[in-house]
């Protein structure tokens, strides 16, 4: 039986180290065959047998994992709204953090220096075990579970510390453990918000309510009840609901949410729009064609969401080093007992040692900077491709509607038998009638302004990186490059040699005439072009299928190398040609012609692919406007990216290795041992916020 591909919203995760029990849990049941555990999403992702599992046992297996599932579809996310710790106002966040250090002073120091003596000792040893044991419980209940499966979680050292700092009648050390154990979770659960906050940023901006034409009345509706097909009407200052196209009205479109670019467009008859856009003057009838997760914005929060599931290799170090570190930490306080025979220098460095902290080194900053992109228009699928793109050294261009504007203009008619120019140009714009290319529409266009007939045509085919083909007339016209008409070269060279592309027609195999087109470069390429040589690329090359004069002509303005007259198939096979000699490739393209090469190079860039299918699902970074300094701007996020996940690593590190040589040494007592053990959480949510304030590329 097919697989099933089932989204499973999950509460309680509050760090990799949560993940990873879910998807442990999750991968034992018989009949899953796939899981992906979402920290930012708060979801699983799984690939099952419907025969063999059902939505009862995935929840049971997460409530043995010590999580939840919500009972119904309403429990999948909470909006941004309704987390109040990711979104506390300044003024509260500084006066918590003055009573906390206030805490910390006066708990810490004073048990430190001795201070707190006279009032502990006044409490019998059985109350303090007592009031240890009740914040201890949540804590304990965790490692008990964990322990039952076999598992060894970060808390399970300090838990032994605790037990240490009891058995030998430490109670107020084992509390304050225990209390910074507690203010741990606490840190780590708000970095898990903080690293949600692009979802959740993205989720509240979906639109709510429609305002939808029904039995000749208009009638609001959840929009979620909006079908394809159905007539929506949008009023000034009101979001669009769906995607569709306008049937009637004017309006100007705030489209920011969806391309990242504050400039308003506008929109009129024909005109297509998106969901979570604005209209911000003018009224709208839009005839629905996608509704809910179909929409461009509901896919752009489901690979916003997904992102996570693509970790970078280093992630999987990480992964990989986390499971031997634990047992390494034992083995120092092993060592540190048998060397030392002091409890509490041997509880310290169970107490001080952070597994979670590498863990969150990656995926903090990934995230970050995925969310840092998704509010510009730049949706990266993942922290594999930041990671690729950071040591990416080869950068392949397609030319047609990727470095030019992809809107040609026909400059020449040119007859080859005699009969008018403007016979010629009917016959092709009749042929080229249901052809998509941006030389169709030049075409077309060209056929308008000349006033010739228009012919109707049947019989309409394509034959991708040669031209098209259908019946007019009674006869088979073909119109395409000189591969597909046997055309003769007389005429042309001088055309070529302009840089225009050349269009041939031929009518039932005889060639009739010729069109030229000529397309400019994008206004702001050539500058960015500048930008990504200066990050260090070896080689930029252009990769067209065009004739090799309009490639030379353009590659020579932007002083590019160059490839002509290249099939789709050519184009793959340039991107394996250098992936052979050891190069990273990233391809840059429209994500129509160009999917094949995109899905094969190590990370493929679609331009402007708000509302495109093939860019969003070949392409693996999509920049939602046509906008050629977004292209660097992708590599400098990227290298920021893993520039901060490699000081998150050495902070960690560093501080590992000096907070556990300290405390086996003595110099670091349980107490300060439990203070310290958040340091790293935090250092590393800072250090990672830095990329949520991305700064602007101009």
């Amino acid at each position: 039986m097919k697989a099933q591909r089932l989204e499973v919203p999950i509460q309680g995760m509050d760090c990799h180290e949560c993940c990873q029990h879910v998807q442990r849990a999750l991968t034992a049941l018989p009949g899953v065959q796939e899981v992906e555990v979402l920290l930012a999403a708060e979801k699983a992702v799984v690939e099952l047998d419907p025969e063999q599992v059902d939505l009862a046992a995935i929840r049971q297996a997460v409530a043995r994992a010590g999580y939840r599932v919500p009972a119904g579809p309403e429990g999948a996310g909470t909006s941004a709204t309704e987390k109040p710790a990711a979104g506390l106002p300044r003024a509260v966040l500084f006066y918590t953090g003055l009573v906390f250090g206030a805490v910390l002073l006066v708990v810490v120091a004073g048990e430190w220096l001795g201070l707190l003596d006279a009032v502990t000792e006044r409490v019998p040893f059985t109350l303090g075990v007592a009031l240890v044991l009740v914040g201890w419980y949540p804590v304990l209940r965790n490692v008990l579970r964990a322990a039952w499966r076999g598992q060894v979680i970060s808390h399970t050292l300090m838990s032994v510390g605790v037990v240490a700092a009891l058995l030998v009648g430490e109670w107020v050390t084992a509390a304050i453990v225990v209390f910074f154990m507690r203010v741990g979770d606490g840190v780590e659960r708000f970095t898990a918000e903080r690293a949600r906050r692009a979802v959740r940023e993205l989720t509240a901006l979906a639109p709510r309510r429609a305002r939808v034409e029904r039995n000749g009345a208009l009638q609001e509706v959840p929009a979620e009840e909006v079908q394809v097909g159905d007539v929506v009407v949008v009023r000034p200052g009101e979001q669009i609901p769906v995607d569709g196209e306008v049937i009637d009205g004017q309006a100007t479109v705030n489209q920011a949410t969806i391309t990242g670019e504050a400039m308003p467009v506008e929109a009129g008859p024909g005109t297509p729009v998106f969901a979570a856009t604005l209209v911000e003057l003018g009224r709208l009838r839009i005839r629905t064609t996608r509704v809910g997760p179909d929409t461009t914005f509901g896919r752009v929060i489901r690979l916003v969401e997904e992102a996570e599931a693509n970790r970078a290799d280093v992630q999987r170090l990480a992964d990989r080093f986390s499971g031997y570190f634990l047992p390494v930490v034992a083995l120092i306080a092993l060592l540190t007992w048998l060397l030392r025979r002091d409890p509490l220098a041997t509880a310290a460095v169970l107490v001080v040692a952070c597994s979670c902290s590498f863990a969150l080194a990656t995926p903090i900053a990934m995230l970050a900077a995925i969310g840092a992109g998704a509010r510009r228009g730049i949706l990266i699928k993942g922290g594999k491709y930041l990671e690729l793109l950071a040591r990416a050294d080869v950068l392949l261009i397609d030319k047609t509607g990727t470095l030019t504007l992809g809107r040609p203009q026909l400059t020449d008619v040119i007859p080859l038998d005699g009969r008018p120019a403007a016979e010629v140009l009917a016959l092709a714009a009749a042929a080229e009638r249901d052809s998509e290319h941006p030389l169709a529409e030049a075409v077309r266009q060209a056929a308008q302004a000349w006033g010739v007939p228009a012919y109707p045509a049947q019989d309409f085919a394509a034959m991708p990186g040669l031209g098209i083909q259908a019946r007019v007339n009674g006869h088979q016209i073909q119109v395409g490059s000189r591969r597909f008409v046997a055309a003769p070269a007389d005429g042309a060279a001088a055309l070529e040699t302009q840089g225009k592309t050349l269009l041939y027609v031929a009518e039932d195999g005889r060639p009739i005439g010729i069109l030229a087109a000529s397309d400019t470069p994008r206004p702001e390429v050539a500058e960015a072009i500048e930008r990504l040589r200066g990050l260090g690329l070896r080689e930029i090359r252009l990769l067209t299928g065009d004739n090799r004069f309009s490639a030379a002509a353009l590659a020579e303005t932007l002083g590019l190398t160059y490839q002509a007259e290249l099939l789709p198939e050519d184009k793959v096979a340039v991107v394996k040609e250098y992936q052979a000699q050891g190069h990273t490739v990233v391809m840059v393209g429209d994500g129509v012609n160009d999917a094949p090469a995109l899905a094969q190079a190590d990370v493929g860039i679609a331009m402007g692919a708000a509302g495109t299918d093939i860019a969003m699902e070949a392409a693996h970074v999509v920049l939602m406007r046509d906008d050629w300094r977004l292209v660097p701007a992708v590599f400098r996020l990227a290298r920021r990216a893993v520039g901060v996940v490699k000081m998150n690593f050495g902070f960690t590190a560093l501080y590992n290795l000096v907070g556990l040589s300290l405390a086996a040494l003595g110099f670091l007592p349980p107490a300060l041992a439990a203070a310290a053990q958040s340091l790293p959480d935090l250092g590393i949510l800072a250090n990672s916020s830095r990329l949520l304030r991305a700064r602007e590329e101009s």
